[in-house]
């Protein structure tokens, strides 16, 4: 790696950083500067990326030696390729779009300067997920990600629900990193080395159980990380954050980790017939429960949030059948189109002053620019061609034919993306004109704009250097013909009312099927259970036992006080009647 490329990819890590920790010292209500720390730090590395895009013709490593446990080198890897480097542009565009629309969003925030710098400290770990070239560096900008998803998503303090989204969101997300941090250390361990160059180029000399195992402790911390189910509860909940970090969360960084890590890892998979079979039932149940769950809920955030949900069991499941390239065409594209919903949503909640789409409607006549932006990302998570997501989703769909049952339910889960996407289209921008609409700032129409080029011809500009991915045959009329019929229901049910929201099983559909439910009573609850016992016992056992004691102590102390304290009379009897049990025993002790 050269003097040059091992720079570039340190300012692209280091600029959000180092920006992000000297935010964190300054006052919480200086915005200006906070703004101006928080944008340079993503336009430092959008800048350092797309110069390394334009320098790099292949891929290269830089490492340099950290600590060594006897003859165990641990050392800290770059590993800087062109699948890196578009991961790492698509985080680096949306962290920069998150922090100018942060400036108008939360423009009546006391507590924006900690937010921007937070939001650089988190883009700054992703693109550390990105980069990694050994295991260790990998859970370092892993680990990090967590602490501040946490922190941003409990950042609107006015929210009762926002402490308890971060908790459930750190704490569901936590299980499966034991099992990620157990993975990587078996691996390092067996492997000899945590380079991952290595540890691929030795995956043939492990043993079949040991790379099984690995690969399925490393997919418990990927499916918490990327919300695949059963860990997939988090993520709708995590919209009580402010929507800008929905955006970023749930298009380019968190979310998209757990599929980055196992396509860096895959010829580790590939090795493993159970983790990859395991990895599609998972991918296959998600996309479904996702696609579903947003046909009924009524906050916009929470139908973009089940979209998301789905759309990563899309890149799972192209993962499953070892199409890595596919699944990181859709990553991109999702980047993409989803950052722009989620931004565009946050546009409609300012206008309508609501979260709810029963309470908008006809916002198409005030806000213009953004019903044409948001319709460019509703059609590419749809799959419309030509947009953006047309072309990856159908690259995946075509990959899983090679296990029917899975491709049956991503063609499942296109029709039904068709449907809840139309569904949220026609409630928010047509009917009844419920609220009077107005068009945000221009801090926060920018992004829209930016982000709309990429959601409507990525996935060209893709196809037309890759056309290996995606087959312009006959077999897309099926994919084709059922986001139509998903685009006309969803249409014919939501042109004058909803119905969804009517029905009886409307809100536990929206719910996601009472898996969260399920989850409290299963595992909540019962651990609740524990702790309260632990208490009692604690309390009543071993506080009692070292309580009692003392209270015996201080008992027998203060009756020796009453004794020192007695009359001359009862005093003088008190030590004749010691004296006397004295000559006693000594006359006993004397006969023997």
């Amino acid at each position: 790696m050269s003097v040059m490329t091992v720079g570039l990819t340190v300012a692209t890590i280091g600029a959000p950083l180092l920006l992000g920790l000297i935010g964190l010292l300054m006052p919480q209500r200086n915005r200006p500067d906070a703004a101006a720390l928080g944008v340079a730090g993503a336009g430092v590395a959008l800048g350092a990326v797309t110069a390394l895009l334009i320098l790099n013709e292949g891929g290269s490593q830089a490492t340099m030696h950290w600590v060594a446990f006897g003859d165990f080198n641990v050392t800290l890897t770059t590993l800087v390729d062109q699948r890196a480097l578009y991961v790492a542009l698509a985080v680096a565009v949306v962290a920069f779009c998150v922090q100018v629309y942060s400036i108008a969003y939360l423009r009546d925030d006391d507590r924006y300067g900690p937010y921007a710098a937070q939001v650089s400290i988190f883009t700054a770990a992703m693109l550390t997920v990105v980069f990694s070239g050994d295991l260790i560096m990998l859970l370092v900008g892993w680990e990090v990600m967590g602490a501040c998803s946490y922190l941003l998503i409990a950042h609107d303090r006015s929210l009762p629900e926002a402490p308890a989204a971060a908790v459930k969101a750190f704490l569901v997300t936590r299980v499966g990193d034991v099992g990620f941090l157990l993975g990587v250390i078996i691996l390092g361990v067996k492997a000899g080395t945590f380079k991952i160059t290595d540890v691929l180029a030795n995956v043939s000399a492990l043993d079949s159980g040991t790379v099984t195992l690995v690969c399925l402790l490393l997919l418990a911390g990927v499916a918490g990380k990327s919300a695949q189910f059963p860990f997939h509860t988090w993520l709708p909940d995590a919209m009580a954050g402010p929507t800008p970090i929905s955006a970023l969360i749930h298009a380019a960084t968190m979310v998209a980790a757990g599929v980055y890590v196992v396509a860096r890892l895959f010829p580790l998979f590939a090795a493993s017939a159970t983790a990859l079979t395991v990895l599609g039932v998972m991918a296959g149940i998600t996309l479904l429960l996702g696609a579903l769950a947003a046909t009924a809920a009524d906050d916009i955030k929470r139908v973009l949030a089940w979209s998301t949900v789905s759309q990563l069991g899309y890149m799972m499941a192209a993962l499953s059948v070892s199409a890595v390239d596919s699944a990181i065409f859709h990553l991109l594209t999702h980047a993409a189109f989803k950052a722009l919903l989620f931004l565009c949503a946050g546009a409609v909640i300012h206008a309508a002053g609501s979260n709810l789409m029963s309470r908008m409607g006809g916002l198409r006549k005030g806000m213009p620019l953004t019903f044409v932006t948001m319709t460019i990302g509703l059609g590419a998570l749809v799959g419309v061609p030509p947009l953006a997501g047309f072309w990856s989703k159908e690259s995946i769909v075509a990959a899983l034919s090679a296990k029917p049952w899975l491709m049956w339910a991503a063609l499942a889960g296109v029709a039904v993306t068709a449907w809840y996407s139309t569904r949220l289209w026609m409630l928010t921008f047509f009917g009844p004109q419920r609220v009077h609409g107005h068009e945000p700032t221009i801090a926060m129409m920018m992004p829209l704009v930016l982000l709309a080029v990429p959601a409507f011809g990525l996935g060209m500009g893709v196809f037309a250097v890759r056309d290996d991915l995606v087959h312009l045959d006959a077999e897309l009329i099926l994919p084709l013909g059922l986001a139509g019929a998903g685009i006309l229901l969803g249409w014919a049910m939501c042109r004058k009312r909803d119905p969804i929201a009517a029905l009886p099983l409307g809100a536990w559909i929206g719910g996601g099927f009472g898996l969260d439910t399920v989850q409290r009573w299963i595992i909540v609850e019962p651990v609740r259970a524990l702790a309260r016992a632990t208490r009692v016992a604690d309390e009543s056992g071993v506080d009692g036992v070292v309580m009692g004691i003392g209270r015996l102590t201080e008992s027998a102390g203060a009756g020796l006080t009453r004794w020192h304290a007695a009359t001359l009379p009862r005093a003088f009897a008190g030590v004749l009647a010691g004296a006397m049990l004295l000559v006693i025993a000594g006359v006993t002790v004397g006969l023997w």
